[in-house]
């Protein structure tokens, strides 16, 4: 690695109240219940089922591997989100459309709820079941169909694993760009499900740039192929789109037709550092000019952030002499025959030749860009210095984002002097993380709900997003009204009630089925 050593100044927060604006939102008059009771809140009308023996399975069920609540896998008993293990009434696991669709009609025949599971890494709860639900797990329904290297397309079964997906792509030559830490867990379906994102959405999108088709079965059995592979095909709606990002509310999707990608022959990275936000968006206009289509990431990691993590990590390889300041991890992909491409280099060395940035470390071998991201990608690593924390995965102006986080930091610490607050992201697709954790007190005790209602009001102000690539699911619900107006959740739940007119598919996900959910709602004015 090379370096170029100039002096950074700590950024100075600005620390103001903000509790009277708080007092002003709407949201702070319906607060959620704790999360160890929300995953109790299911709709009204659907009466509590009993534990069945063996006896009592359902005869038409049972070619599907159905299994009742006492044999469900414990593993089917909660997602990633935290929320408490519950064991559903019952589990199938169908392995084609056909099934899948038996299963919709029964359940819509005798009225029970059905959770879809795929690989349960879902962190807004939207895999979570309930306990009088039928979870369907996509764990056989799984598979690569087929790939035409020529047109660029890959389909298969809703069920595969992000990683076996992108393994396929690049046997044929090819590439799928959507990339996860659990790659190797989650499946296709529930990328498509929670329109996952990833550090490549500046280049590449979200999820749904990359769906061409899918087939799904909707609540009432019946089948919606619309397993397009063509580019170009601008035939009326678009109704792939619906169900992409609906978390398994409107139907059950069985197979995708996948764009892909031709693969970059070389990746290289480069870690920044510069001392303010503003040289930050500087660096991001002057790398999407000079890079264009070559700039795949664009990381930015906060000064507490950097000096938290490396301190509690010691192992990490941190290549600067000094901790302060906005740290960038930039990233590039090119066709050049050379691994360097000389592209990222010319456009580092001007930014530090006009003192937007005051030093760069560029990586010139795979160890230096396994180094490099390992300093990003070490947020895996909290619970083994930091403990229990508070994960919010939200979405902000870029002209708002320094004066948010600060906002941010002064509401938490006015109530929890001593609290440790982090923030990373995806800032060339306005997403942001953020880390609360309050020292001395443990996972139940950390103060969610109180940290939550401090910073979604905040989100709301600037016209952000309190869910930027994790979905909505159980956890972030109640606070859906910061990022959607009233006519948009009416919307959905005109949608919802057209398509799911019982509202077993994943009920309680999204949003609360309204009192006069039994005819169609009318959008507000």
């Amino acid at each position: 690695m090379q370096e170029s050593l100039h002096q950074a100044a700590h950024p100075n927060d600005v620390i103001r109240s903000v509790q009277a604006q708080f007092s002003l939102h709407p949201l702070l008059n319906v607060m959620p219940v704790h999360r160890h009771n929300q995953h109790g809140r299911f709709e009204h009308g659907i009466a509590h089922m009993k534990t069945p023996t063996p006896a009592e399975w359902p005869p038409a069920l049972a070619r599907f591997g159905f299994l009742g609540r006492e044999e469900v896998a414990t593993r089917h008993h909660q997602d990633w989100s935290g929320l408490p293990a519950t064991a559903p009434w019952g589990i199938v696991y169908p392995r084609n459309t056909e099934e899948v669709a038996v299963v919709l009609k029964w359940c819509h025949e005798n009225k029970t709820p059905l959770v879809t599971q795929g690989g349960l890494t879902g962190l807004a709860g939207g895999a979570h079941p309930s306990p009088d639900c039928l979870v369907l797990s996509t764990e056989r329904l799984c598979g690569i169909r087929h790939v035409d290297p020529v047109m660029c397309t890959l389909t298969a079964w809703a069920g595969t694993k992000l990683q076996d997906i992108q393994h396929a792509a690049q046997a044929d030559g090819l590439y799928f760009p959507i990339d996860l830490g659990a790659r190797g867990s989650c499946t296709i379906g529930g990328n498509l499900a929670t329109n996952a994102g990833g550090n490549k959405v500046i280049r590449y999108g979200m999820t749904r740039e990359q769906v061409l088709g899918l087939e799904c079965v909707l609540a009432d059995g019946s089948v919606l192929s619309g397993m397009n592979q063509l580019l170009k095909n601008n035939t009326g709606y678009d109704l792939k789109q619906l169900f992409i990002g609906s978390e398994g509310t409107l139907g059950v999707i069985t197979q995708v037709v996948l764009r892909l990608q031709a693969k970059p022959r070389h990746q290289q990275s480069a870690m920044c550092r510069c001392e303010n936000f503003d040289q930050v968006l500087a660096t991001l206009q002057h790398c999407r000019k000079r890079l264009g289509p070559g700039l795949l990431a664009f990381e930015v990691m906060w000064p507490e952030f950097i000096q938290c993590m490396t301190d509690g990590l010691p192992k990490l390889r941190y290549p600067f002499a000094q901790k302060n300041g906005f740290h960038l991890l930039i990233e590039e992909g090119h066709f050049s025959n050379s691994a360097d491409s000389g592209s990222l280099t010319a456009c580092l060395g001007e930014l530090l030749e006009f003192a937007v940035l005051n030093e760069v470390v560029i990586a010139h071998s795979e160890q230096d860009n396994l180094d490099l991201w390992a300093i990003r990608d070490s947020v895996a690593e909290y619970s083994q210095f930091l403990g229990p924390v508070i994960g919010f995965d939200i979405g902000l102006p870029a002209s708002t984002m320094v004066a948010t986080t600060q906002n941010m930091v002064a509401a938490i610490r006015q109530q929890w002097a001593d609290a440790v607050v982090l923030f990373f992201g995806h800032i060339g697709d306005s997403n942001l993380h953020v880390v609360v954790h309050v020292p001395g007190l443990g996972h139940e005790e950390q103060p969610h709900h109180a940290v939550e209602a401090l910073v979604y009001p905040l989100v709301a102000q600037v016209n952000g997003s309190v869910s930027a690539e994790h979905g909505v699911g159980l956890i972030k619900k109640p606070y859906l009204s910061c990022s959607r107006q009233p006519q948009e959740i009416a919307l959905m739940q005109t949608i919802k009630n057209a398509l799911d007119p019982h509202h077993l598919l994943n009920p309680g996900k999204i949003f609360d089925r309204s009192a006069s959910s039994d005819k169609s709602p009318s959008l507000p004015p």
